[in-house]
């Protein structure tokens, strides 16, 4: 196997997503009211459909086409 090549010094970090975009996309399709740690396992830990599992990667996806595109706008 290859060893992979060290990235370079000035390779740019991923931009994190804004919580807002993200704690709505959990409410809207997965029906988690909150991504905040809140100590408790039937609060934190969650049962989660597949469609709504892909509805909320699509949203997500979706929501990083659009800042993309807002940014080369600019």
């Amino acid at each position: 196997m290859t060893p992979r090549k060290p990235r370079p010094a000035t390779a740019a970090k991923p931009t994190r997503a804004p919580e807002e975009v993200l704690e709505r996309i959990a409410r809207q399709s997965l029906n988690i009211e909150t991504l905040k740690t809140r100590n408790s396992d039937s609060l934190d830990f969650h049962d989660v459909a597949v469609w709504g599992l892909k509805e909320a990667l699509e949203a997500a996806y979706q929501a990083g086409l659009s800042a993309a595109n807002s940014a080369r706008s600019k």
